[in-house]
């Protein structure tokens, strides 16, 4: 069931997504290379329970860190550790925060240093793709449109999406209706939502370089492309309203 949401709960929300863009700023001022990806996790876990946010990554069913930070061919859900980030790596760091009872959710890719034209051109086309389905979130428009204007920008690059994996609704929970396919199935048509003022999205586009195949490492957490080719990432939570889709995590 698709829960729509009041401009109170609009409002929180925005406060939310208020500490999940100001800590993927500090994201992008502390992720350099030599520095480990449990750093940028304790780093941001105190930013967000300093400015009164809960880390609602932590504990999800089981998953032991406050942010997810995924490296090269790695797509999402790669946990912080001692890994050091280098020269040439691009790194996504997803960060969800509670924020009086309501959540907000983004995820950024980021390169580490000098990297390859191939990675710069696969965060250019991930991050537009977001750009267009946001432009695509407006009263009366229908959810499959959202995911074609990603696949058919994605693909007209040249790259794959992402398809074991989807944005979703999202409010008092993380992760609630509808689910947000990336591509334009026969499921999704069937099931077809039609775009309301309220309603709140987590649109998160995951595209690769080569195969969309994936596989789940024996953390049991991190996703990787089977073909371990780069992949990027790139989400913000939205709500949709009459004048067009407002981003709550800008």
């Amino acid at each position: 069931m698709v829960i729509r949401k009041s401009e109170r709960e609009i409002e929180i929300m925005r406060k939310a997504g208020r500490i999940v863009a100001d800590a993927l700023v500090m994201t992008r001022e502390i992720a350099k290379e030599g520095v480990t990806t449990e750093d940028l996790n304790t780093r941001l876990e105190e930013y967000v329970l300093q400015k009164g946010g809960i880390p609602v990554f932590k504990g999800y069913r089981g998953y032991p860190k406050s942010i997810c930070a995924s490296i090269n061919e790695e797509i999402v859900h790669g946990i912080p550790n001692q890994r050091k980030l280098r020269n040439g790596d691009i790194l996504s760091v997803d960060i969800g925060v509670e924020y009086n009872k309501y959540v907000g959710d983004a995820a950024i890719t980021i390169p580490i240093g000098e990297i390859s034209e191939e990675a710069e051109s696969l965060l250019r086309v991930c991050e537009e793709a977001l750009n267009k389905a946001i432009e695509k979130t407006c009263v009366n428009n229908k959810l499959s449109e959202v995911s074609r204007s990603i696949q058919e920008y994605v693909e007209g690059k040249g790259m794959s999406v992402i398809r074991d994996y989807t944005g979703h609704g999202i409010g008092r929970q993380m992760h609630e209706d509808p689910q947000i396919p990336n591509f334009v199935s026969k499921e999704l048509l069937r099931a077809d939502e039609v775009l309301l003022q309220g309603m709140a999205l987590a649109i998160e586009p995951m595209i690769c370089v080569g195969n969309y195949d994936t596989e789940v490492l024996k953390n049991k957490w991190t996703v990787v492309t089977k073909d371990r080719k780069l992949s990027a990432h790139f989400e913000h939570t939205v709500v949709v309203t009459e004048n067009g889709a407002e981003v709550l995590t800008i």
